[in-house]
């Protein structure tokens, strides 16, 4: 018996658009179902059923005309599909229990019409499905159970297996028809001597997605993961699994994308049950979420693991907790604690276990970062806290957000993974070069031919730059648009642009000043190269005029030979590519007529220098995005000139600090107070300038 049921529905279903093989892969309307009953015990067919269906968008493609013989006429005269299936619960429940019967399980040519059509479009239209569209049988998996040598599962086809056991072909005409009468002669061949098989590959359709963890150390196959790209910003893991209704996600299978500030990117890796499903999956690309469209491309379990995988034991007992809503909060006072986190919410929105329900998430050392997970035991729970969105706590607002085990998971990885201060790699270390020319700021002048973009939302992007300009974007030099972060690495409101003449600049600050972008009005200023580079090395540019960088000293001012020494070009290492610069390397002085006798050593003032050394950590973003800390240390012509007059010269502050040359140039410093600022290590070297 089909799982213990008593009767087998037959059922076959078409839409507007494609069908057979492709069937729902165009995202085309249910406009016809088919079905008929077959009772297991008697071996007796009931009535066959035919019903038109009206989809929302009358429209049929030419392939869907020839194959099913409808028109637009026919099809505007049907009921909707909620009608429709209502009309096809209420025939199958009568005659089921006309037939004296209790259960019925449905019987398919192919799961492309319940897991590709239907439930995505039920979906869609919010209706609730009858229960008996969640379990059905593959007559092709059936028939290849029954007759193993009748060939692959893949390739059977309705007239193959009707030849194989030697029943002839039906003659009906009518598309749905002709392929119910088949699968009815099908079932009743396997029900009857020789074969008296039993259907028993029941497959079934999740009614929800089930939330939990993924450890690191879980193997999960790369062909049972997909990409989903173009997502809305502020979508779920239930809408993810939403938006592929009819395909079963494995449990915690849906793993949403983090970008560099913690923020989602519009992707998520999702991994399914088996192949076959993923399969399926990747027939949606380009179906609609919405209004957006969403691509859907294939992804490696390891890509799954490094979103989705962890190994903490405090978010593993945070998640083990079934069938919880999780809500991201954002912005949180560094000083709040559980009991003003569950006040701030409220008595209507009680979190699960009180404080047990709670998970800040902290640095290694133990700072607060801001964020916090929470967990709701229902749906109505996290609404009500959703409501508190941008409301403030203490000095600040909230942001609230729907979030999911894989994403509290990313969070914890990335924060935990933060080193707490960057170190030197171990001693002797290989001199890694760069560019001979710094891609990052371009050389200072006074020309007044860059706009200052002062106000912006902090959700504003490059794109959104860019159409803020109009039809000013034509006189923008290429990379020009450089974006300006704050200490924790996200946008700070103001964007400096290059633009290709100071005429250009000036008639932009005058066009687009105090225009709007996102509800905000921005304000627009003419500036210099000069001024520029020095805000975004950590200076201030206001109206009282430019302040330098705190670390720009007189001390690191190089003489104007300082063009003579290029830097040699190379390429960077993976390892350089997670630890910043803290000095740059020296350069040897070349001996004029008014120089010391002895070579010194004095450092160049590159922009990475400040960018890395300034007190209020002002970033950079230029575009094409591209990170500051892809740069490591600074190649040095041989000789490591800087350590070894430092070592001569200063005997006493040597025996203090270990100055410790190294191949390359590179200066490193062993047993400085633990109170020694960026200031104090300038100052060491300030008696090495050349005069």
């Amino acid at each position: 018996m089909a799982s213990h049921s008593d009767t087998l529905v037959v059922f076959f279903g078409a839409t507007a658009g494609a069908n057979g093989g492709k069937l729902g892969s165009d995202e085309r309307e249910i406009i016809l179902l088919v079905w008929q009953i077959v009772d297991l015990h008697e071996k007796k067919v009931g009535k066959l059923h035919r019903c038109l269906v009206k989809p929302d968008t009358l429209e049929l493609t030419d392939q869907c005309k020839e194959e099913t013989g409808l028109t637009l006429d026919d099809i505007v005269k049907a009921e909707p599909l909620d009608k429709v299936l209502q009309q096809f619960q209420q025939s199958v429940s009568s005659e089921v229990k006309c037939l004296g019967r209790s259960s019925c399980t449905l019987c398919v040519n192919s799961p492309l019409v319940i897991r590709q059509a239907l439930h995505p479009e039920a979906s869609k239209k919010n209706l609730v499905l009858p229960e008996c569209f969640f379990s059905f049988v593959d007559v092709r998996k059936e028939f290849h159970k029954c007759c193993p040598n009748a060939g692959q599962v893949q390739k059977l086809t309705l007239t193959s297996m009707l030849e194989y056991v030697g029943l002839p072909a039906v003659s009906e005409e009518m598309m749905g028809m002709r392929e119910v009468r088949s699968m009815v002669q099908l079932t009743l061949c396997m029900l009857a001597e020789p074969h008296n098989h039993k259907f028993s590959c029941v497959e079934t359709v999740k009614y929800k997605f089930d939330s939990g963890t993924c450890s690191k150390t879980e193997p999960v196959d790369s062909e049972t993961v997909i990409r989903a790209r173009g997502l809305p910003w502020q979508s779920s893991d239930q809408d993810i699994a939403r938006f592929f209704k009819g395909l079963n996600i494995a449990k915690g299978g849906v793993a949403l994308c983090l970008n560099a500030q913690g923020r989602r990117n519009g992707e998520a890796l999702v991994r399914f049950i088996n192949s076959e499903h993923r399969d399926l999956a990747l027939e949606r690309h380009k179906h609609h979420m919405g209004s957006r469209y969403i691509e859907v491309y294939k992804a490696t379990g390891e890509e799954f693991l490094k979103i989705a995988g962890g190994t903490s034991n405090e978010v593993a007992q945070f998640l083990s907790k079934e069938n919880q809503v999780i809500i991201r909060m954002r912005g949180l006072p560094f000083t709040a604690t559980p009991q003003e986190v569950l006040s701030f919410l409220g008595p209507e929105s009680p979190v699960t276990d009180g404080g047990e329900g709670l998970l800040f998430v902290k640095y290694p050392d133990g700072r607060p970062t801001g964020d916090a997970f929470v967990l709701f035991s229902c749906e109505e729970y996290a609404q009500n806290a959703l409501k508190k969105h941008k409301q403030i706590l203490g000095k600040r607002y909230i942001e609230l957000f729907r979030s999911t085990a894989a994403e509290v998971q990313q969070v914890l990885n990335r924060y935990m993974s933060t080193p707490l201060i960057p170190t030197l790699p171990p001693s002797p270390i290989v001199p890694v070069p760069v560019l001979s020319t710094p891609p990052f700021l371009p050389a200072t002048s006074s020309t007044r031919d860059c706009v200052r973009l002062r106000g912006l939302p902090y959700t504003a992007g490059i794109e959104d730059i860019l159409e803020f300009m109009g039809e000013h974007t034509v006189d923008i030099k290429p990379h020009g648009v450089h974006m300006v972060l704050n200490q924790q690495g996200r946008p700070s409101g103001d964007a400096f642009i290059q633009m290709k003449s100071p005429e250009k600049a000036f008639l932009v600050a005058q066009k687009c000043h105090k225009k709007t972008m996102k509800d905000r009005y921005v304000e627009v200023f003419q500036c210099s190269t000069e001024e520029m580079s020095i805000v975004l090395m950590g200076g201030t540019l206001n109206r009282s005029g430019l302040s330098p960088p705190p670390c720009k000293l007189p001390c690191l001012s190089p003489p104007t030979a300082y063009t003579a020494f290029p830097t040699p070009p190379a390429i960077l290492s993976e390892a350089a590519l997670y630890q910043p610069p803290l000095l740059a390397a020296p350069r040897p002085h070349q001996a004029t007529a008014h120089s010391p006798a002895h070579t010194l050593a004095y450092y160049p003032p590159q922009p990475h220098l400040y960018m890395n050394m300034n007190m209020n950590y002002t970033a950079y973003y230029p575009s094409p995005p591209v990170s500051p800390s892809t740069v490591s240390y600074f190649a040095a012509p041989p000789g490591a000139m800087a350590a070894a007059v430092a070592a001569q010269s200063h005997p006493a502050a040597a025996a203090a600090s270990s100055v410790l040359a190294q191949p390359g140039a590179l200066v490193r410093m062993q047993g400085l107070p633990y109170n020694t600022g960026v200031k104090d290590v300038l100052s060491f070297f300030q008696g090495y300038q050349p005069k």
